[in-house]
């Protein structure tokens, strides 16, 4: 008779298909996995410490309610621009334009103690296994935008600004990047790694009429926090944040995923990040609408109607740009326009910002 593994409580079935043992055994894989993942960046870490690599704190914007903001950032070994450099030259003038691949160059400081400041509350907090800080604060602040000071142990302190939503604010918007916001084609596997890792952020494209869409919204809509929901990695926040602000999109936070192991994936899912993350917000934001953006080239359809028939109180409209035939094509494809006349939830296909606005004009949200 076969004997239940260790830890197994006492009366779990041990079926003869093995699949206690199977788990066990992926674990098993797992926690390997990741022991060789630690040794691994423990050697990058002693590389970038000889070559004067020097630890970082970045902090990105967050968001919250009138009672708790989550703060977001990285600690990371960087290396400084050579002095004299065009790189330095830039960097202390203020105009930054890096390729993508410097962005991973950086090494990720792991389980690093990280001091956050807001308001009049001083918190201690650790990063994760990636070196990123993902942090709920308790704090009384008033509605409106405040900053956040971020330090890890041995760097300067990064400020950061967090938005804090007014209990009467009865709208959002969370708005996805790639191919929404940004020409991208992501999906296509050359191209992603062209504009991950080689492309200039000055020579990325933005797409037509999405910026006067947003900023329009954001103007009729001056409390409504915004987020840019994106499957992109943490490494690419910097360049993405520089290519909003140079496109004149509203500021939002950045709600971003880390590459890499999971307790129980080689790979994080980024339709599961997008879903944990809208209803995360449901739940920090239970009286807000949103509008969801996205695109039909990648999963937004299938992730936004989801949430929009178990949340329907939580969805003021859909909205998705349709992709062009060569887009489509870079993006392997695209999702086919679904029938929505059942849905309780506005449903909106145009294939720029300038169409969006009319359909959003007749629903009343602009």
């Amino acid at each position: 008779m076969d004997q239940a593994p260790n830890n197994v409580p006492a009366g779990t079935p041990v079926a003869g298909d093995g699949t206690i043992r199977g788990s066990l055994a992926n674990n098993s894989v797992f926690q390997i996995a990741h022991k060789v993942s630690d040794a691994v960046n423990a050697v990058r870490i002693k590389l970038a410490k000889r070559w004067n690599f020097v630890p970082q704190t970045l902090a990105y914007k967050g968001y919250g309610s009138t009672s708790r903001v989550r703060i977001l950032g990285r600690v990371l070994l960087t290396q400084k621009p050579l002095p004299g450099s065009v790189a330095e030259r830039e960097a202390r003038n203020g105009r930054m334009n890096v390729r993508g691949w410097r962005a991973f160059t950086s090494v990720p400081l792991q389980f690093t103690n990280v001091e956050i400041t807001i308001g009049d509350v001083v918190t201690q907090v650790q990063a994760d296994r990636g070196g990123l800080i993902d942090a709920v604060v308790d704090v009384r602040l008033a509605p409106g935008w405040h900053t956040a000071v971020v330090r890890g142990d041995g760097t300067e302190a990064s400020e950061a600004q967090v938005q804090v939503v007014s209990p009467e604010t009865r709208f959002g918007i969370v708005s996805d990047i790639d191919d929404t916001v940004m020409v991208t084609a992501l999906p296509r596997p050359f191209l992603a790694l062209w504009n991950t890792f080689v492309l200039s952020e000055r020579a990325r494209m933005a797409t037509p009429g999405m910026a006067v869409l947003l900023d329009r919204l954001a103007s009729q809509h001056p409390e409504a926090p915004i987020i840019y929901l994106s499957t992109g990695p943490w490494n690419a926040a910097p360049t993405l944040a520089r290519f909003l602000a140079r496109n004149i999109y509203p500021s939002g936070s950045l709600l971003l995923t880390d590459w890499g192991l999971t307790q129980d994936r080689w790979f994080r899912s980024g339709q599961e990040h997008k879903r944990r993350n809208l209803e995360r917000l449901s739940e920090e934001f239970p009286e807000v609408k949103w509008l969801l953006i996205g695109d039909n080239g990648q999963h937004d359809e299938e992730i936004y109607n989801t949430f929009a028939a178990d949340h329907p109180e939580h969805v003021a409209a859909i909205a998705i740009r349709q992709l062009s035939v060569s887009e489509s094509v870079f993006a392997g494809g695209h999702t086919l326009d679904g029938d929505h006349t059942a849905s309780s939830v506005p449903w909106i296909y145009a294939p720029d910002g300038a169409g969006m606005a009319k359909q959003l004009a007749a629903v009343n949200l602009l």
